[in-house]
């Protein structure tokens, strides 16, 4: 096994791990929630408070990913993780759980565009694609196992799961301390020719329609996955296990395409085309929800729909990080607080759609999905036009 094999295989296990300790303890947060007499808003405060922290630090730990290095940017957030879900598990008042998830988003911030950074430096035009499928095969996977091992801990004590997953944060930061080398900066792609200063650069022609996709997407999906077991129960009146078979299925099948299409479908039809018909796929999967009503069609295309969801997420990554040049974490830091603002906001406005009728979230969700379709359609002439030949030559149109 090489070097960078081994390499990629501990960033892989790095996110496995960070995404698997926010998965098990989704199966207690009911429980704390009612042994602290929370309500639900609160509940909803303290997720926001993630978002929002992660939201305001990822410009600046972008920067310090190409300043300090990927590696010590892994290394902190790991450790932030652990100490958050570690606080989590003890905390019995409200300030200690908010500075919990405060601390959560933190190390999100700090941990995403540091590892995509890193995968960026230690791979090529050819592999890239390939490694960050992985990387987000790798995230589904913490996803689809967490909540499952989260319950079965619950069975010995409710803030056991929080205390494993703090473990395993440390774990994975003392891991990559002794295991990882910091690479040396891929400047395949060389400098950015209308590279701006500060964040002005989100406006350069070369990011911008890049950052929009990620932001118009980031409304539509959290607005589509937040509300989506409260519409099947309201409106079916669809079990837990029924919401958890939908959802479970639907990440190990978008696992499934990440490792085994992702590669291939960049290759065929390159970043944007491979993004314009995921994005143009989800919105006509996620209208035709509000249509059907038989089970095994809702089942069906509620587990396909998450197919055009994750090819889309790392097309993106991919796309940005052949254009970065020297900027790694830069847009690894704008691609997590685009991100962010749209993980913020969606679940808000499709809260308040919902309210007024089950269907308008889901409709909100198209539309903003089907705006991403139409933006890809000027991305050649606005990004491409502007970037340099090499970079011209590193996605079909």
């Amino acid at each position: 096994m090489s070097r960078q094999n081994i390499t990629l295989a501990i960033l892989l296990l790095n996110l496995f791990i960070a995404f698997l300790g926010i998965g098990l303890v989704i199966p207690v947060t009911p429980t704390i929630m009612n042994e602290l007499h929370l309500s639900g808003s609160i509940v909803g405060y303290m997720v926001a408070a993630f978002a929002v922290a992660q939201l305001v630090v990822s410009p600046i730990a972008g920067r310090w990913v190409d300043q300090f290095g990927r590696k010590r940017m892994i290394v902190i957030g790991l450790f932030i993780f652990g100490i958050s879900e570690l606080l989590f598990g003890i905390g019995n008042t409200l300030s200690v759980l908010f500075l919990s998830r405060i601390l959560g988003g933190i190390s999100a911030a700090f941990i995403m565009p540091a590892v995509t950074a890193f995968i960026a430096d230690t791979t090529s035009l050819e592999t890239r694609p390939k490694a960050l499928g992985y990387m987000s095969a790798a995230i589904s996977t913490g996803f689809i196992i967490g909540p499952g091992i989260g319950g079965f801990l619950a069975e010995i004590g409710t803030r056991i799961p929080f205390f494993f997953a703090g473990m395993l944060g440390v774990f994975a930061a003392v891991l990559s301390l002794i295991t990882l080398k910091e690479p040396e900066r891929n400047m395949e792609y060389g400098e950015n020719s209308d590279q701006k200063a500060g964040l002005n650069r989100i406006f350069s022609p070369v990011y911008f329609i890049s950052f929009m996709i990620i932001l118009i997407s980031a409304f539509g999906l959290s607005s589509f996955e937040s509300l989506f077991a409260l519409f099947v129960d309201h409106k079916f009146g669809f079990t837990p296990k029924d919401i958890a078979i939908m959802i479970t299925g639907g990440a190990i099948v978008g696992a499934i395409a990440q490792i085994a299409l992702f590669d291939k479908l960049t290759k065929w039809l390159g970043e944007i085309r491979l993004i314009r018909y995921s994005l143009l796929f989800s919105a006509i999967l996620v209208l035709f929800v509000t249509i059907v009503n038989q089970y095994f069609l809702i089942l069906f295309t509620t587990i396909i729909v998450f197919i055009g969801f994750d090819l889309m997420r790392p097309a993106v990554t991919t796309y940005l990080s052949k254009i970065a040049g020297n900027e790694q974490g830069f847009v690894g830091g704008m691609n997590s607080m685009f991100t962010s603002i749209g993980n913020v906001f969606g679940p808000i406005i499709g809260g308040i759609l919902f309210d007024i009728n089950l269907n308008y979230p889901f409709y909100f969700a198209t539309v903003f999905l089907a705006i991403g379709t139409g933006l890809t359609l000027v991305w050649k002439q606005q990004s491409y036009a502007k970037a340099s030949p090499a970079k011209l030559t590193s996605s079909k149109q």
